[in-house]
């Protein structure tokens, strides 16, 4: 009896209908964090008189180049992700971690209510539209940390370390990585909100909601 058990935690882990049955209720459970921190965290800084300026000047020299909208707005692409790369304890491990991270996020823009440096600017052309719809949802608040890296960081580093394939990982990382350089070159993030962001990716996956090691 004891040999079976593996084998059957093994299917149920892996299970398609009950790895998208976990997907769902997290994901749920996720857009409820989500909805009821930001725009209320967005919406109580817009009325502060007194807001923090996290950045340096030097900073506001950096490009504005819309192109970088692309692998910015890729975060909608990697929500769906997971059930296609993650087991069901790896999908309730990710689920509980960006729930934390979101909350510990909440409790930063409440503390430190920042506004965004750059001033916004609506391109010409093909991208106009793109960033009016942006830019008209997400008020210049919520600075850091940045809970498009958070989400970023959370999400592709459940994949990579689901998968073995060197070129999978090195997918996540560049994916990554050009994500965090997005966030600047499209002016709706500063560096200090990328290096919080992913300092609580670390605090969150290394002390507070650990995942079993592979073996």
């Amino acid at each position: 009896m004891n040999e079976t058990m593996p084998r059957i935690l093994l299917k149920e882990e892996y299970d398609t209908k009950t790895i998208w049955k976990t997907y769902g209720y997290w994901a749920f459970w996720v857009g409820i964090a989500f909805f009821s921190v930001y725009p209320f965290c967005n919406w109580l800084s817009a009325q502060r008189a007194n807001v923090y300026h996290l950045y340096l000047n030097t900073e506001l020299s950096i490009p504005f180049v819309p192109d970088f909208i692309w692998p910015y707005m890729s975060l909608y692409l990697l929500f769906i992700l997971p059930p296609f790369f993650l087991g069901v304890s790896q999908l309730e491990l990710l689920g509980k971690r960006i729930i934390l991270g979101t909350l510990i996020s909440g409790g930063i823009f409440l503390l430190f209510p920042s506004q965004l440096g750059f001033e916004r600017v609506i391109p010409n052309g093909f991208y106009g539209e793109m960033f009016t719809n942006i830019f008209s949802l997400d008020l210049p608040h919520n600075m850091a940390p940045s809970l498009h890296v958070v989400y970023s960081a959370f999400i592709l580093l459940a994949v990579l370390e689901s998968s073995s394939k060197k070129s999978v990982r090195m997918i996540m990382l560049l994916w990554l990585l050009l994500i965090m350089i997005s966030t600047l070159l499209v002016h709706q993030h500063h560096i200090l909100d990328i290096v919080s962001a992913m300092a609580i990716m670390f605090l969150v996956t290394s002390t507070f909601i650990k995942g079993e090691k592979n073996v």
